[in-house]
């Protein structure tokens, strides 16, 4: 399986590299206020690419930080009471002993 996941990403780092030498010509990228961007395309697509990761990654780091939260407190509980299991379990014990 490492091998597949090998190949196939090199295939798409040939098929990308390809890409991006066929793509060097220069663009210009118009924003608001008259502002203009101008650029090789395949770094200008690059830039784009990542700044929508980067921000995709933080508009799930709330959701993470909740999940994590929320395992934290469910092990407490799971700890909790198994140490309140272990407790009922030796009381019987105990119980006979003075008997």
């Amino acid at each position: 399986m490492k091998i597949i996941s090998t190949v196939v990403g090199i295939v798409l780092f040939i098929l990308f590299f390809g890409f991006a030498l066929k793509n060097t010509q220069e663009v210009d990228l118009h924003l608001f206020l008259n502002y203009e961007l101008r650029g090789p395309l395949v770094l200008l697509l690059l830039a784009f690419f990542v700044a929508g990761a980067a921000l995709g990654v933080l508009a799930l780091t709330p959701s993470i930080v909740r999940q994590r939260r929320e395992a934290m407190r469910q092990k407490t509980m799971i700890a909790t009471l198994q140490a309140a299991a272990l407790q009922v379990n030796r009381a019987p014990d105990s119980v006979n002993a003075q008997q």
